[in-house]
């Protein structure tokens, strides 16, 4: 699972991007640093199962505190958009480059109005965020119809001479953005696109590459600066176009990292409330930071960003948490870590699906799986729920 980050310049999106890989887990020795200067890990929050079964855990490819376990997710840090990035204008390429490999899109936009269309900082509420989301949206949606446009005639020939259905030809267009048939022909049915392809105009095409973005990029809104006195109106004519979206405070979430790696306080990512450790080990300028931290918890909630990424992973691409173990009494692996893989996986994910995650062998050598809470055996097509602790039987014996 990836997610891509993504916002025109000086909204926040590198602050995001710092906040939500500086996790305050303790990762030391696991393999999840830094890869490129712009794709790290973030980490996405779940309630354990280890308090429910009433076990002490020991993760190896996440962390658990406290019964909260934090898994990683790719975060890629897509190049920053201005108009025109879609003809190659800016990083418009580079942009483009980093938004296909994404599952999901969080969209940081500047809720307060202090930054024009180019990223130029201006007068608070001199900006206007909605109009971003907006060139945002259509830039990835112009993409997408000039990948088609590419060889257009061509693509007419062939659907023709060929007898290929529209939606093979424009996947084979699309296979670099891992989009499907399937997703093509549902994005065709929705919109109502049934004339002859020869009369599809460049119109046509735009409001299809809407559709096929819709289906295979979802974005979340992360609104942020939403603690500025002037994006209070802007949240609230973003909620009149009811539009996917949190508001966000990513300042506010560095801090609390910062201050916590310090042992200063005590926080974990999403908490509505910090601790304060030692009183007296802060300065006045620390104390009034928090304070004003504390303020932002008090309005929202939250900072946003552990929301924000829990909807991208959840609500947007309706990931489940399943436990795989081989010990289905002690829920261990083979050198008795309790509990210690959580996998991501697909709502629609089977017993026989889960197997070819953990090891391509396991899948091909699939006998059964037990679910651990039940003992009870299941078949190949049964379909996982969250939170499931699954043992797999394969002749593989891996698991």
């Amino acid at each position: 699972m990836i997610i891509g980050l993504l916002g025109k310049a000086n909204v926040g999106k590198s602050t995001f991007f710092n906040a939500a890989t500086d996790s305050s887990v303790p990762l030391a020795n696991f393999p999840f640093t830094t890869i490129d200067a712009n794709v790290g890990f973030a980490y996405v929050r779940v309630n354990c199962v280890c308090k429910e079964l009433g076990v002490l855990d020991n993760p190896i490819n996440s962390q658990c505190i406290n019964g909260v376990r934090f898994i990683p997710v790719k975060l890629i840090d897509v190049a920053g958009l201005v108009p025109g990035a879609h003809k190659g204008r800016g990083l418009g390429n580079k942009f483009l480059d980093n938004a296909r490999q994404a599952d999901v899109l969080i969209h940081v936009v500047d809720i307060s109005g202090s930054t024009d269309e180019e990223g130029r900082p201006v007068n608070p509420g001199q900006g206007n965020p909605l109009n971003d989301i907006t060139f945002v949206e259509q830039e990835f949606d112009m993409w997408i119809r000039s990948l088609i446009l590419r060889d257009w005639d061509k693509i007419i020939r062939e659907s023709e001479n060929l007898k290929l259905k529209m939606e093979t030809v424009i996947a084979t267009r699309l296979s670099g953005l891992s989009i499907d048939e399937q997703l093509i022909r549902k994005s065709l049915e929705i919109i109502g696109l049934r004339k002859n392809v020869v009369d599809w105009t460049q119109d046509d095409l735009l409001i299809l590459s809407k559709q096929i973005r819709i289906q295979s990029k979802p974005i979340v809104i992360a609104a942020n600066k939403a603690d500025l006195p002037t994006a209070d109106g802007n949240i609230e004519k973003l909620k009149k176009l009811k539009r996917s979206f949190i508001p966000t405070v990513c300042e506010a979430e560095l801090l609390l990292k910062k201050a916590n790696s310090k042992n200063l306080i005590y926080y974990l990512p999403g908490d509505s409330t910090f601790e304060i450790r030692h009183t007296q080990n802060l300065s006045s300028v620390q104390t009034e930071a928090l304070n004003v931290v504390s303020r932002v918890l008090t309005k929202f909630g939250s900072t946003g960003i552990q929301q924000v990424l829990n909807h991208a992973c959840f609500q947007d691409l309706h990931k489940i948490v399943v436990y795989p173990v081989e010990d289905e009494y002690k829920l261990a692996d083979k050198n008795g870590n309790v509990l210690p893989d959580a996998r991501l996986i697909s709502g629609q994910t089977n017993a026989r699906d889960l197997a070819y995650l953990i090891h391509n062998d396991l899948g091909k050598g699939f006998l059964y799986a037990i679910d651990v809470r039940t003992k009870q055996r299941i078949g190949a097509d049964h379909t996982l729920h969250n939170n499931d602790i699954i043992k797999i039987v394969s002749t593989a014996g891996r698991k």
